[in-house]
């Protein structure tokens, strides 16, 4: 029993047409090798499916630019040149848009205005002032940033003197240690306290016999 014929269609089922579609592309693609290996032909073939996915068969002695390039030659035409026509549109509007931005720039630096009219430069003026009041906001909201940061530096370093102060007060109002009123004991404090753990001096107010000092020092060894 012979196969019957089928009606050629689009296969409406997305399924079954991507399976008719990699079977017979597959069949195209091995007449395309039989053909290349039994008469020594040529052939380039290239498939796009509906998704979009590109499919190729390439002779194993050429290339599709050759193969192309001898098309032209032979049908007499230029397949490449509506592509360069587009390509020229394409590099002619991106001249234009560049041109556009530098004189633009150069307005803004208050160069190439001669041309502008009266309702021009108003509409530059304005845009101007647009971008100065948003640069001028960053400007404040950066040195608020600095300001905040170097008040939390600040408040930091006093909190860690007022402790440190703290801590001196502390061990002064230790029974275990001795206070220092003048500059000779200083010296005999210092030598008696060359073994001790802790040593804290500080100059007093000036008095009627000069500067004084006064030690804080643990007397235990």
């Amino acid at each position: 029993m012979g196969r019957g014929k089928i009606e050629i269609k689009k296969i409406e089922n997305p399924t079954n047409r991507q399976v008719t579609y990699s079977k017979r592309r597959n069949g195209i693609f091995k007449k395309a090798q039989e053909l290349t290996v039994l008469c020594d032909a040529k052939v380039s073939l290239i498939m796009i499916s509906n998704t979009g996915k590109i499919h190729e068969y390439i002779s194993p002695t050429t290339t599709t630019k050759k193969i192309y390039d001898q098309y032209q030659k032979v049908m007499k035409t230029d397949l490449w040149k509506s592509h360069y026509e587009k390509m020229l549109d394409t590099l002619k509007r991106h001249k234009e848009v560049n041109n556009k931005l530098r004189r633009e720039i150069k307005q803004r630096m208050g160069e190439d205005l001669n041309h502008l009219s009266y309702q021009e430069l108003r509409s530059l003026e304005q845009n101007m002032e647009a971008s100065v009041a948003i640069i001028r906001e960053r400007k404040y909201h950066k040195l608020k940033t600095q300001t905040d940061t170097y008040t939390r530096k600040v408040n930091g370093v006093e909190q860690k003197i007022e402790n440190l102060m703290l801590g001196f007060e502390a061990k002064c109002g230790d029974p275990h240690y001795a206070l220092v009123e003048n500059e000779g004991d200083y010296e005999s404090a210092a030598a008696f306290a060359n073994g001790a753990s802790n040593l804290y001096a500080f100059r007093l107010h000036s008095s009627h016999h000069g500067e004084g000092y006064m030690m804080c020092t643990s007397l235990e060894s």
